[in-house]
């Protein structure tokens, strides 16, 4: 993430905020001249109606911020799962950065849902995106193709919408004089510049009030060939740009979620549905148990991993241990070239796919558990032949060296994104996800081996 320093910028036309268009309080104007101790009739008009426009604002604000709270109040404490659309990127497609053999992948896949912001609601398509902390939406005020081609938000539009100064000021509005931050974000191959604004967003009947960026310009790669509108980062507030632009920590915040969690399940196939679910974790996407791990350096939902196994055997790779980063935004695995080097060579997928019925299963250790992925998982098999399906990404110190796992990991495994576990930490639950036979009867479930086993030498099924 990079951020630009503050610059003054004019104000943006027809923004929402009516505070904003307002002199500020003993200043920014001419001040009526005292005649004696009297004020003359013209002044005292003018100084009665200000007062009395500014009374209007501060009820209407007031207002707001009440209906707001009923809608809250009402809504307390509720669950809401949204369905994802799966969309298979094309090269050059994803909003993150990968390798060329990445962006081929059979594997690569878009998972984006709806939510609405502001009064009444505009509403965009946005990845779920672990692995980012801000909402980030086009604004009406970009231009470039990028935003033309997507629906745009317009806060003239929204009786809630305040534009927001700074982000270390996340309830001051924008003064008379334009002055706010402008934050650049880089997302691989591109960028986007915006602003702050503070609005009420909702997803599905689960509303809060939170701050997010409205982008004032988009590079055309690689946004203008995505096909959603934008983001919505569910990592932890120290990704954000700070904790009121964390969408998940206001939900939390406002105690509207019957859990304090999200929830994630990736269909296996494209006919299958996905969701994400705020507030209530799905049994019925689950075919095990819950395990769970601790959140290690909070930030990415990051766990520590102890080890990498192969036929359930430690292959002795993490030292001390691995840190993994469980990330919704990525298309693929990745992990630190050394390592993913050395599995190319112990797993010697053949590149004509002659061995691919005999690969052994790729496993995880984390805590007690080994999370196992079978070839089908970790290989990418196409036309040209097979290819061990992890990409290199070596991430430096002190966020790094760090493991991903995306989509293929996700899909295999129902994860549930937990603020608070029983020790105050955040935490990771991992469940083998419950698949649906893409042509199977209703209640027809995919046969799988065990794919959560202990770490011990028994190797006893979880």
């Amino acid at each position: 993430w990079l951020k630009c320093n503050s610059r003054s910028i004019p104000p943006l036309e027809g923004a929402g905020s009516c505070t904003r268009a307002l002199p500020r309080p003993g200043g920014g104007g001419e001040t009526p001249a005292r005649r004696g101790q009297h004020q003359s009739s013209e002044a005292m008009g003018v100084a009665k109606w200000l007062a009395a426009v500014v009374g209007l604002v501060a009820a209407t604000g007031e207002q707001f911020q009440s209906e707001l709270a009923t809608h809250q109040h009402t809504r307390m404490r509720s669950s809401m799962s949204v369905r994802l659309h799966r969309a298979k990127r094309r090269s050059g497609m994803s909003h993150r950065a990968r390798s060329r053999h990445a962006a081929k992948s059979a594997h690569a896949s878009e998972y984006y849902g709806r939510v609405a912001i502001g009064s009444p609601p505009q509403t965009f398509l946005v990845v779920f995106d672990t692995g980012s902390g801000n909402l980030l939406i086009p604004s009406k005020q970009c231009d470039d193709e990028a935003c033309q081609s997507h629906q745009r938000y317009d806060s003239a539009l929204s009786v809630t919408a305040r534009q927001i100064a700074f982000a270390n000021a996340p309830d001051t509005v924008v003064g008379p004089d334009g002055t706010r931050d402008v934050v650049t974000i880089t997302f691989g191959t591109g960028e986007v510049s915006g602003v702050f604004v503070k609005d009420n967003i909702c997803v599905g009947d689960i509303c809060t009030n939170a701050d997010f960026v409205a982008a004032t310009d988009e590079s055309d790669e690689p946004f203008s060939l995505v096909p959603f509108d934008g983001i919505m980062g569910l990592a932890l507030p120290q990704m954000s740009e700070g904790k009121s632009f964390n969408i998940f920590n206001c939900m939390v915040r406002d105690g509207v979620l019957k859990q304090n969690l999200f929830s994630v399940f990736f269909g296996a196939e494209e006919n299958e549905e996905s969701e994400i679910t705020f507030g209530e974790i799905k049994k019925d996407r689950m075919a095990s148990a819950l395990t769970y791990a601790d959140v290690d350096v909070e930030g990415y939902w990051q766990v520590k991993m102890d080890d990498i196994a192969i036929a359930n055997q430690r292959q002795s790779m993490c030292g001390d241990s691995c840190k993994v980063a469980v990330d919704t935004g990525t298309s693929l695995l990745a992990g630190p070239s050394t390592i993913i080097s050395a599995l190319i060579t112990k797993l010697n997928v053949k590149s004509d796919c002659s061995n691919f019925n005999t690969l052994p299963q790729l496993g995880f250790i984390l805590g007690e558990h080994i999370l196992n992925l079978e070839a089908s998982d970790y290989v990418d098999k196409g036309d040209d032949g097979c290819a061990l399906g992890l990409m290199t990404l070596d991430i430096p110190p002190p966020k790094g060296p760090l493991f991903i796992f995306g989509d293929p990991f996700l899909r295999k495994f129902y994860t549930v994104y937990d603020a608070k576990g029983p020790n105050g930490k955040p935490r990771v639950g991992f469940a083998l996800a419950k698949h649906t036979k893409p042509k199977a009867a209703a209640g027809g479930f995919l046969q799988q081996p065990a794919m959560i086993v202990s770490a011990a030498s028994s190797g006893k099924v979880h």
